[in-house]
């Protein structure tokens, strides 16, 4: 596991460079609104949405090589549980609830 660091440690910094284009496109086009296209908004909030989660996968997968099995197992777990919980719409929902009642 330790041989896929690098690529991992790739992958992660092309993610981010391309989140903080993204987020920074949707900020500017809020203010301006300079882009049009209904197709090319729905997918700059797709990578918005699902790349902040990806970028945390492939950071994660990186620092976990370093680690015994036993963090792994644990790791897997959670990320297992995180994308699983994707396919039920109103999780997210709930869960933006939940954390919007936290005083």
């Amino acid at each position: 596991m330790k041989a896929l660091e690098p690529i991992f440690d790739i992958i992660g910094e092309i993610l981010a460079i391309v989140l903080v284009i993204t987020f920074a496109v949707l900020i500017l086009n809020a203010n301006f609104e300079f882009i049009n296209n209904v197709t090319i908004m729905q997918i700059l909030q797709i990578i918005q949405n699902n790349g902040s989660l990806a970028l945390m996968e492939v950071v994660g997968l990186e620092a976990i090589s370093k680690r015994n099995i036993i963090i792994r197992i644990a790791f897997y777990a959670l990320l297992a549980l995180i994308v699983v919980f994707l396919f039920f719409p109103d999780t997210y929902a709930n869960l933006i609830t939940a954390v919007g009642q936290i005083k």
